[in-house]
């Protein structure tokens, strides 16, 4: 998008805002789908075995709608980073009212939790899929099943933590492939943080979070690209997610 696209998209928010015309409103809510469409691809892969895309298109339209009436101009905060925001959590909410996960497996999610962090302060370092089986009591075929149905929910979970701290997962490699956060909706600090938890991951690990969350793939998809199974791939991406969230709630809550 041009400067000049930019500029007109502003001067057509701030009309509205002005005169509160619904005519202008609509058309600024036009001017901005960008934004609906780009999260509702980047939040696919949570929604896409549960329900529909056109739902959770409406969503995040109407939150787009919302952003647009409540958007406080004289606050020095852009709108692409407010919409984004909002429309954002409006689709984890819509996500999570859906209550499609299994209480197995969010009781597994809680156990994996403890587990994995019991694990890490014992052995100074992660803790094998072996070893994580062995802890919480399951053979590792089960234990590695669970972990491929818990995928979702890990993510959904990671989500909303950083949907609710103000961090974007929006953002692009730097020019050595490796993902981070830079451009932090609130502040840099936050995005040093974000960034180095990525940088710490494991290269596979690293790999797949760049390929879920900057160029959208699929599980499927992904596991094709580095020739592994899409169990496989979902495995990997949890993992990465537990020690991601494990990073930012350490920070967060300090």
């Amino acid at each position: 998008m041009t400067d000049t696209e930019k500029e007109e998209r502003a001067l057509l928010l701030k009309r509205y805002k002005e005169t509160g015309d619904k005519t202008i409103r609509n058309n600024v809510v036009m001017a901005y789908m960008n934004i609906v469409k780009y999260a509702a691809i980047s939040t696919r892969n949570m929604y896409l075995k549960f329900t529909d895309a056109e739902d959770i298109v409406n969503e995040a339209t109407v939150a787009l709608l919302n952003a647009v009436d409540s958007f406080d101009p004289d606050k020095d905060v852009k709108f692409e980073t407010y919409a984004s925001i909002k429309v954002r959590g409006a689709i984890i909410d819509y996500i999570r009212r859906q209550d499609f996960i299994p209480r197995s497996i969010r009781r597994f999610a809680k156990e994996y939790d403890t587990a994995y962090s019991e694990l890490f302060n014992e052995l100074d370092r992660e803790p094998t899929n072996e070893e994580m089986a062995a802890k919480m009591k399951l053979t590792l075929s089960r234990f590695e099943n669970f972990t491929y149905q818990m995928a979702t929910s890990q993510t959904l979970s990671f989500e909303e933590l950083l949907a609710d701290k103000g961090f974007d997962l929006a953002e692009s490699p730097d020019e050595n492939g490796v993902w981070s956060a830079e451009s932090s909706v609130h502040n840099e600090e936050r995005s040093k943080y974000l960034a180095e938890a990525i940088k710490a991951l494991k290269e596979r690990e690293r790999l797949v979070v760049t390929l879920y969350y900057y160029e959208k793939l699929r599980f499927s998809d992904i596991g094709k690209v580095l020739d592994i199974s899409e169990s496989r791939a979902c495995q990997i991406h949890a993992q990465a997610v537990q020690k991601l969230k494990k990073y930012m709630s350490d920070y967060i809550n300090t």
